[in-house]
């Protein structure tokens, strides 16, 4: 770590940043030698069986994103085989700006979470990051008790068949709420704005779609099933481009909203923890089952 620091820096303080799912994450404050301060950022995979592909990845997206406009870390080092720290590793720089997960204000941060979707989309990289994986089958989907079984039964179904054709374009593949910082004072008149991007380690190539529907997944069970589908709309009037049959485009809703399915309770504790203690898993696995139903009736 140290030697990735300038001549005469030290660090002088860590801070436990909570959030993640799979990664520790450390907020590491440096001391210049003028007096002055920095802040970076270590993200560890502990005991995590892809985290050198995951690592890996992660770096060559950071060092893709440098110079594009989208707010993204910048990469400062990374050790994907724990050959130099106690655990695969990456270091960058840290970004002004938090998460919001709260129901307020949700009306105008849609919009943006939409324009900056659509912003990830239009990259163009020399070099295609590698094709999405699915996240679930329809041999793995776990219905939540009490669930509507009708619908689910439909639900899976519709993953039986073969994914549409699409146009591949750059993904996030885990863009929502929970990885996008918000400038939280910014002046009154000015509106909340996006000030970063992070956790690049899912970085694929794959249909617009597909990121929409998990940031829509993600909306319905913080805020309700009617955010969910609300942002594929915001979506398209922000200048995306989704599939043109309505049965392609729930195709991927629905898939996506089957993947959380089993894990519910990993997705839902990091929520309570940031402050949204009514998320409790039961809670959220009603708002999956209503969000199911809802695409569902879409569809029918």
């Amino acid at each position: 770590m140290s030697r990735h620091l300038e001549v005469g820096e030290r660090i002088v303080r860590t801070e436990a940043l909570h959030g993640g799912i799979t990664a520790e994450m450390r907020r590491l404050t440096i001391g210049r030698p003028d007096g002055g301060t920095r802040d970076l950022v270590l993200r560890t995979f502990v005991n995590v069986e892809h985290a050198e592909d995951w690592l890996n990845r992660e770096a060559g997206a950071l060092t893709l994103l440098t110079g594009t406009g989208v707010p993204a870390p910048g990469l400062v080092a990374v050790d994907p085989t724990a050959a130099h720290c106690e655990h695969p590793s990456l270091l960058m720089t840290h970004l002004a700006g938090r998460t919001v997960l709260d129901d307020e204000g949700l009306e105008t941060r849609v919009p943006l979470l939409a324009r900056q979707l659509v912003a990830i989309h239009a990259l163009r990289p020399a070099e295609r990051p590698r094709e999405y994986v699915a996240w679930t089958t329809a041999d793995t989907v776990v219905t939540p008790k009490g669930a509507d079984a009708a619908a689910w039964a439909a639900a899976i179904d519709v993953i039986r068949r073969p994914a549409p054709r699409y146009e591949g374009r750059f993904l996030h593949r885990d863009f929502q709420p929970g990885n996008v910082l918000f400038d939280v004072s910014p002046p009154e008149s000015a509106g909340p704005r996006i000030t970063g991007v992070v956790d690049w380690a899912a970085t694929s190539w794959g249909p617009t779609d597909l990121d929409v529907a998990h940031c829509s997944t993600n909306l319905a069970l913080l805020h309700g099933p009617a955010w969910g589908l609300r942002f594929a709309e915001a979506y398209e009037e922000a200048g995306g481009v989704l599939a043109a049959a309505a049965s392609e485009r729930l195709y991927w809703q629905v898939r996506d909203g089957l993947a959380f399915s089993e894990e519910v309770q990993l997705v839902a504790q990091p929520w309570r923890e940031a402050g949204r203690a009514e998320l409790t898993t039961r809670a959220v696995e009603e708002r999956l089952d209503a969000y199911v139903t809802a695409l569902m009736d879409a569809l029918g």
